[in-house]
């Protein structure tokens, strides 16, 4: 199962902070809120085999994951954010903000780290479905079977939603607004 932490682990929150000029705690509930909502957006993306055949396509482009906010193309997570959302960015980013009690996490911030954070959450679902998992032995009297991808595209984000954190931000602040990029 895919945790969210492990995404988490991967956001330079401190940058963030830096860049947006506010402190690391806010910077570090935004990113909180953030991920399980791009998550959501993105299953509810996929779920069609459009939305599937597209993000696999966008996955072979993130395959770098970012050291620091100065590595991430935020114009690329601009392009990332409205596919996931659509119309939906602004109404989505409130509800974010609305579910965190800290009343410092505002929809401004929100909007302010969604593009950074995308192509992150992108690297990482990258990291874990277009890396090869080693083949089984083969026998000695067959060709080597050749290796198979991390896994199927629909299990890495499955394992992200059934995080608590995921399922409480999907189900009950977003419920009918992802997938607005349909």
């Amino acid at each position: 199962m895919t945790d969210l932490n492990a995404v988490l682990d991967m956001v330079p929150v401190g940058d963030i902070a830096k860049k947006l000029g506010i402190p690391e705690d806010v910077a570090d509930a935004a990113v909180k809120q953030v991920l399980p909502g791009l998550v959501g957006g993105l299953a509810a993306n996929a779920s069609t085999s459009s939305g599937s055949a597209a993000l696999e396509k966008a996955l072979s482009n993130h395959t770098a994951t970012p050291k620091s906010v100065d590595d991430i193309d935020t114009n690329d997570g601009a392009k990332i954010v409205k596919h996931v959302f659509g119309d939906n960015t602004d109404q989505v980013a409130s509800k974010l903000a609305d579910g965190h009690p800290a009343p410092n996490v505002t929809a401004d911030i929100i909007k302010q780290v969604l593009p950074i954070v995308a192509p992150i959450v992108l690297s990482f679902i990258a990291s874990q479905f277009l890396t090869p998992k080693a083949a089984p032995a083969a026998p000695a009297k067959k060709a080597a079977t050749p290796a198979s991808t991390g896994g199927d595209l629909g299990s890495v984000i499955g394992g992200l939603l059934s995080d608590p954190n995921t399922q409480q931000v999907v189900g009950g602040l977003l419920s009918g607004l992802l997938g607005g990029g349909k």
